[in-house]
């Protein structure tokens, strides 16, 4: 029994930060909603023009407000209330849902606005996301960092499994305005429990956005190799492997249309497995060979998943991937937000939201390309092998990132220290309100 306690998500985090709590409450409600419209938008497009490159090309639209508003995000999270950004933001994603679900009821709904929506939602996000995730390393105890990763990985794969696997059913039984609808409704309850968080204001000496704070950060990301080292691997494992947009293609091609859903759902399956035995990780500090290894995982998996021509043995190894994926991103996460001092956080936040979300956006477009020009299974494999190799090739040239230690390294220190004297004081102050 002690032995599988062990394996078990350590709830430490959950335990020690009512903060957290409602994020993670607030988080399962809005990605179970999205995953609904995620999943729809696509196969409108499909219904639509029948087209894959028509598909892929929504990453491209996306691409440019993700860079710009994600940078610009991470430099407002450092400058004002974090809180009162998610709010916003939150509002404003479901006032686009409300658009998608309005189109999708027309007689004959247009193209144009999916497109459209598709930008908003990639600018919404990209502001939101720093300030989102920069709120981890406040809330959380240093060393619960880990813990608090896969905890936030488990809700996340619990929306992404049963929103995939619900919106394939509602649109093909109910319709894209059903989905829609569902998103509309999971953004209204998420900004009610956005407004109970406890405000997050900026430092008093903090600077108002701008390009010089935006340089800053990205300066010191440049300086620290292991940072680098994570945003690198991220990017090209995504960009390489990441066919998710040319799924409904894949499915026609293995004659197993009706796997849909399982495919877009298999990933976080397999993340979700690796989430409910994830104690172990607690206990990891070479967070840095979590990185590469997931990352080399992933894309072995994807290529395994272009190769086979059995659709059971493609859902395996897309469940595979997703493993891989995770435990890269526990690793990812946790070297964040242990090493990253507290003013730069934000604009740290914003390259973040760039080196995980840019990456797929590319993805999707170079998937769908090459899915027109070799075929689709083809684009998927290729993408797999490309993305081990890329792994490899980045390994040797940032080997800092497999030498990374959280007991040793000089900068998870100085976070460490810090927070605890943070601590300290907010408890003498409140010992010091505490009548005698």
């Amino acid at each position: 029994m002690a032995k599988l306690s062990s394996l078990l998500p350590d709830p430490a985090p959950w335990r020690a930060s009512a903060d957290f709590r409602l994020l993670w409450i607030q988080g399962l409600v809005t990605y179970f909603s999205s995953f609904m419209a995620m999943i729809a938008l696509p196969l409108q497009i499909k219904d639509l023009t029948g087209s894959p490159l028509a598909v892929g090309a929504m990453g491209l639209v996306e691409l440019v407000p993700l860079v710009v508003f994600g940078l610009y995000g991470g430099a407002l999270a450092d400058a004002v209330d974090r809180r009162k950004v998610i709010v916003a933001t939150e509002a404003g994603l479901g006032l686009l849902a409300l658009i998608l679900l309005v189109n999708a009821v027309l007689p004959s709904p247009v193209l144009w606005p999916l497109y459209v929506v598709a930008a908003g939602v990639s600018a919404l996000a990209g502001l939101q996301r720093p300030a989102l995730d920069s709120l981890m390393a406040r809330i959380v105890p240093h060393e619960h960092q880990t813990a608090a990763a896969a905890l936030n990985s488990l809700r996340w794969q619990m929306g992404a499994i049963a929103g995939p696997a619900l919106a394939g059913l509602v649109v093909a039984y109910a319709g894209h305005a059903t989905a829609y609808g569902v998103t509309v409704l999971g953004f209204a309850v998420s900004v009610l429990l956005c407004r109970r968080l406890s405000p997050a204001p900026p430092a008093h000496d903090a600077e108002k956005p701008s390009l010089r704070g935006i340089a800053e950060g990205a300066r010191y990301a440049w300086s620290r190799p292991v940072l680098l080292g994570t945003y690198a691997i991220d990017l090209a494992a995504m960009f390489f492997a990441f066919p998710n947009t040319i799924f409904p293609f894949l499915a026609d091609d293995l004659d197993a249309e009706w796997s849909l859903g399982l495919m877009y759902a298999a990933g976080s399956v397999g993340s979700l497995v690796l989430g409910l035995t994830s104690g172990w990780t607690s206990r990891i500090r070479r967070h840095g060979l979590l990185v590469v290894c997931g990352a080399a995982g992933w894309g072995l998996a994807i290529a395994a998943a272009g190769w086979f021509s059995n659709v059971w043995l493609v859902l395996l190894c897309l469940g595979f991937a997703g493993a891989g994926d995770m435990l890269s991103g526990l690793g990812r996460s946790t070297i964040w937000n242990q090493t990253i001092p507290e003013e730069l956080r934000g604009r740290l936040a914003g390259i973040e939201v760039l080196s995980y979300s840019v990456g797929p956006q590319l993805g999707q477009v170079r998937a769908g390309a090459m899915a027109g020009w070799t075929g689709t299974r083809a684009a998927v494999w290729t993408g797999g092998v490309a993305c081990v190799a890329s792994v490899g090739l980045l390994c040797l040239a940032l080997p800092r990132l497999l030498t990374y230690d959280a007991t040793t390294d000089a900068d998870a220190a100085r976070h460490k220290a810090r927070q605890e004297r943070e601590r300290g004081r907010g408890t003498e102050e409140a010992g010091a309100g505490t009548p005698a």
